[in-house]
């Protein structure tokens, strides 16, 4: 599967790009053209970059897109937010130089499922706000 994003803009103008599929050096040359016209057009708009459904990344088509982010990262006056990153790909963004400085890494609730226990932790307690 190639790499596809769905673009959702909100009422306050914030950006969400979902994006799924494989990052490949292909898919990613149309991708940076569409997301510089995007920081052009909106450049006081928070954008996100929904990572949930990516499953493969090529070599060189990462390099590409972490090129692609630090160019964004200049247009915007904010950072920009990759959601739902699982613990790969931050690591391979991090050996290629993406930082805070060029974006907030979001990995909440991927590889940290922690509602495993949930009864134990809240659902035994001897006491409840109720009491």
């Amino acid at each position: 599967m190639s790499m596809r994003a769905n673009i959702i803009q909100d009422a306050l103008g914030n950006i969400l790009i979902q994006m799924e599929g494989n990052i490949t050096f292909d898919s990613t040359i149309p991708f940076r053209k569409e997301i510089q016209q995007i920081a052009e057009y909106h450049p006081f708009a928070e954008v996100a970059i929904d990572m949930a459904a990516m499953d493969f990344v090529g070599a060189s088509g990462i390099g590409h897109f972490v090129e692609t982010l630090k160019i964004l990262s200049k247009l915007k006056s904010k950072a920009i937010t990759l959601k739902n990153i699982n613990q790969d790909f931050a690591k391979v963004f991090t050996l290629y130089g993406l930082t805070q400085e060029h974006v907030i890494l979001d990995s909440i609730g991927l590889d940290d499922d922690m509602t495993e226990n949930l009864n134990k932790q809240f659902g035994n307690r001897k006491f409840t706000f109720e009491n």
